[in-house]
């Protein structure tokens, strides 16, 4: 028989539900977060001073959804939105992300354009997009006020799990050591993200942070808040 017209050795089957994971929805959630989980760090991966910065986010941004009174399956989706909200940065050359000045027009461009970015490698994940992650990557940067980007939403108009991965960024973000400037202290952070209710963040989901404060601070800087 010609080698050549020999039929393709069968695939092995996919993985799927076991004993320990029966619920099939259980299991594509899971994958999915492991998926996420694993983009994340290849994007933290690219600049030290970044270092766990998704993670952080996923699990702040889990925090507060379930302090908002969230159920568990709308904090695990926020969660993953979490892992992948920087996913757009892949774009963004390094000299960007590492450089020391302040950034020129072109170079601010570049980075503002992340979201964007982000959601479009996202949006041919199906699941991502019924979810709601690609559109709370879209709009972690948008504004209580409406004067984020790259959509100018303002309010109510912005995706909750948005507003939520915005607070979650943000604190992440400040209590790392960043190129242009050193991290924050945690009871300045604090002090900034309380600031900043009603005008860049959802006055709800600060109110939230303060609630659950004590535990997302742990989640954040275990050695400090321990």
């Amino acid at each position: 028989m010609n080698p050549s017209r020999m039929a393709p050795a069968a695939l092995p089957p996919l993985p799927g539900p076991s004993p320990a994971c029966p619920d099939p929805t259980h299991f594509v959630t899971t994958a999915l977060h492991q998926f996420a989980e694993s983009l994340g760090n290849a994007i933290d991966a690219k600049d030290p001073h970044t270092s766990m910065h998704s993670d952080e986010v996923a699990e702040v941004a889990r925090a507060l959804a379930l302090a908002m009174d969230l159920t568990p399956s709308q904090a695990a989706v926020i969660h993953v939105a979490g892992h992948l909200h920087d996913i757009g940065k892949i774009g963004v050359p390094d000299s960007v992300l590492k450089k020391q000045g302040p950034l020129t027009t072109a170079e601010w461009r570049a980075v503002r354009n992340h979201p964007e970015a982000g959601a479009a490698i996202l949006a041919p994940v199906t699941a991502l997009s019924r979810l709601g992650v690609v559109d709370m990557v879209l709009h972690h940067h948008e504004r209580w006020d409406g004067k984020g980007y790259p959509h100018g939403l303002k309010g109510a108009a912005i995706p909750l799990g948005a507003r939520i991965i915005s607070v979650a960024d943000t604190l992440s973000a400040m209590l790392q050591d960043r190129p242009y400037r050193a991290a924050l202290d945690l009871d300045r952070a604090r002090r900034e993200i309380d600031r900043c209710a009603g005008t860049q963040f959802d006055p709800a989901v600060v109110a939230a942070f303060r609630r659950a404060s004590g535990k997302i601070l742990r989640l954040v800087s275990p050695a400090e808040c321990g």
